[in-house]
């Protein structure tokens, strides 16, 4: 593959005519990274069953986790589906673009490796200019999972990508930094009360008021419709300890056991009562609003991966809202 090539979209001026070479290379079967609101995503040609092989190659992903389908509009879910579900419809209406992915029932048409084999396809419209303009040039389908090493924390800017797939993707396009963090929620409207699959950055609250009753998913059947739900997900390569939030006495344990070992810690807090530990490089402190939080959390784990630390204690938050999706992906890094 030849050597990557980032594409700067930081502004709206002339975006259309920067996209016309990613277009190019999409068509041609090659791989795009591109942004979206949650995190970039890595793209190749949903009918393209070539181009989907390479974005599982490219990934080392496992072969039975289905990839998201990223159109333009509601319109566009036509291709891959035949019929939305009145509270899918409701949804897709309400929060689309967003960050939401809705699982369907598939057309028999669409690549089985798209869909990991199964019967449902997982589409959403996501919610950032760029994206959506490569995808109305492009005028199909794109799969878009995270764009990094399975199982590594997600991209939030250009610079975590580049750590990943410099020289393994064709086209990155640059937009800066993403703005929630962490990714769509999953929702699963071919059951009735439809079921959520994944925790992401739409909040529960929100769909429950506009469909009423979800379930959270807990069987393997369902589970395994949606994308970062059973494998190891978000790790950094240094082990991932939670600690009670505002508890500055488990922190302050776990600090002395880990010295005793020599280990080289980081630690990642929010709270005011975690600011007893003596600041330094190894210590990220984030501003303690969740939206925040959110945003910068794979950031901060790849801060400390720089530095080669063994252990990251990392300051556990709310599972309110946005908090619970921040938990989901904190659990997950921590799975040894």
């Amino acid at each position: 593959m030849p050597t990557t090539r980032v594409i700067k979209c930081l502004s709206d001026e002339q975006v259309a005519s920067k996209l016309k070479d990613a277009v190019d290379v999409l068509r041609a079967g090659g791989l795009v990274v591109f942004p979206t609101e949650t995190v970039y995503g890595l793209g190749a040609n949903a009918l393209d069953v070539s181009a989907v092989h390479k974005v599982y190659e490219v990934k080392g992903r496992p072969s039975d986790n289905p990839l998201i389908v990223h159109v333009s509009s509601l319109e566009d879910v036509n291709q891959f589906t035949s019929s939305i579900p009145p509270k899918g419809l409701r949804l897709a209406k309400k929060y689309w673009p967003g960050p939401l992915t809705l699982v369907l029932n598939r057309k028999n048409d669409i690549p089985d490796v798209v869909t990991a084999g199964l019967n449902t396809v997982a589409i959403r419209v996501p919610d950032h200019p760029v994206t959506i303009e490569l995808l109305k040039q492009f005028n199909g389908g794109l799969v878009g999972p995270s764009a990094n090493i399975s199982g590594r924390p997600s991209p939030t800017t250009v610079n975590h990508v580049l750590q990943d797939l410099e020289g393994k993707v064709d086209i990155i396009l640059d937009a800066g930094s993403t703005n929630i963090g962490v990714e769509s929620t999953v929702v699963d409207v071919t059951t009735d009360p439809p079921h959520v699959l994944r925790l992401g950055g739409l909040l529960i609250e929100d769909i429950e008021a506009e469909i009423g009753e979800i379930k959270h998913a807990t069987k393997e059947n369902l589970l395994r419709r949606s994308p970062g739900t059973r494998h190891r997900h978000y790790a950094p390569h240094a082990r991932v300890i939670l600690v009670q939030s505002e508890n500055s006495n488990e922190l302050l344990k776990h600090l002395e056991l880990l010295k005793t070992k020599n280990k080289k810690i980081g630690i990642i807090s929010y709270s005011e009562s975690l600011k007893v530990i003596e600041p330094s490089k190894y210590h990220i402190r984030m501003e303690p609003s969740i939206k925040s939080i959110a945003k910068n959390i794979f950031h901060a784990l790849r801060e400390l991966d720089k530095y080669e630390v063994e252990v990251i204690l990392v300051e556990s938050v709310s599972e309110n809202g946005l908090g619970a999706a921040v938990m989901d992906r904190l659990r997950k890094a921590s799975l040894q």
